[in-house]
């Protein structure tokens, strides 16, 4: 919002609640409030797409939305979070402008709770600020504000909760980001316990990607690739992950057809203190139909003990550097 605006209610309109129990996991429907790629997919009317979604999910973090209709008309609009108790309650201001200035603003709070596998979820919402010429924006709040919690419970319906593990390692971040993106240092400790690292080719750039071969004692191969979409050096890298033929072609893992055909990865590197760095990995399935989220909700202790060896080995090696 401005500086220095004044807040001045020139109409009146009721505090707008809404009361929703969704069938799936609260710490997913969190999620969908304050992480970009999955606010996007739901915000806004039926028949709006968000091209632009920018928030910064902590408090006094910024929100910037573009809302586009069906037209084509966009209608920006920005905010801000005042309180995020993750998974339990959020507070933020939505607010928009045109050409004067400030049309409206409101506060926005929303709380989460858990009905055994489902959420409930309590949205309220009320006007902080409302110009006269804004009356059919605030006229059209109670319909918008519906059908973006429609288009939220079907997003987190075919969703699954992310797959997320950590480990703090007793290295500094840049190393253990630099063993993370050079290919020399990845031969050495990446993969499953027993395989070996045939090939490893790093083109370590965003839409670059990451193409591997792995040998098992057995003497058979796997392969995989990833396609990176972020690398902040040495904070965080966002990549697509699959497995692959020996060419870079997507492939179906190789015992499980029904595994996702691709996972969207988020490792993230915090400094601890000198010598201190807690990796965080994460892991969703990405466009995935409902088979897929299935079979991916059904491996995760597989995934706990494979990537716990993964950490062992990677440990193992941070302390011959």
């Amino acid at each position: 919002m401005p500086a220095n605006t004044k807040k001045v209610l020139e109409i009146d309109h009721p505090e707008l609640v809404i009361d929703r129990v969704f069938d799936a996991p609260r710490a997913l429907v969190f999620k969908a409030w304050i992480e970009a790629p999955r606010m996007a997919a739901w915000w806004g009317p039926k028949a709006f797409s968000n091209p632009v979604c920018e928030i910064d999910a902590r408090p006094g973090g910024a929100i910037r939305v573009h809302m586009q209709g069906p037209d084509g008309t966009v209608y920006p609009m920005g905010g801000e979070y005042k309180e995020i108790d993750e998974p339990r309650r959020l507070v933020l201001t939505t607010f928009a402008e045109d050409e004067e200035g400030l049309l409206l603003e409101n506060l926005v709070t929303v709380t989460f709770e858990e009905e055994g596998s489902k959420t409930r979820m309590r949205l309220s919402q009320r006007f902080t600020h409302i110009k006269a010429r804004a009356a059919g924006m605030v006229k059209g709040s109670t319909a918008g504000w519906t059908q973006s919690i429609d288009k939220l419970g079907d997003y987190v319906s075919k969703q699954v909760l992310p797959f997320s593990i950590s480990r703090v390692f007793q290295a500094p971040r840049a190393l253990v980001f630099k063993v993370h993106t050079d290919p020399v240092h990845l031969a050495k400790w990446f993969g499953p316990a027993g395989t070996q690292v045939i090939k490893a080719d790093m083109d370590l750039r965003p839409g670059g990607t990451y193409h591997y071969g792995l040998r098992t004692q057995d003497g058979a191969e796997m392969w995989g690739k990833q396609v990176f979409r972020e690398i902040v050096a040495p904070e965080r890298l966002v990549f697509v992950q699959s497995f692959s033929d020996k060419d870079g072609g997507m492939t179906r893992h190789p015992m499980a057809p029904a595994w996702p055909l691709e996972m969207l990865s988020v490792v993230t590197f915090e400094e601890l203190g000198p010598g201190k760095c807690k990796l965080t990995v994460q892991w969703e399935p990405l466009n995935a139909p409902a088979e897929e989220g299935k079979a991916f909700d059904g491996a995760r202790d597989g995934m706990n003990s494979g990537f716990k060896g993964t950490f062992d080995a990677l440990e193992a090696y941070l302390k011959t550097l």
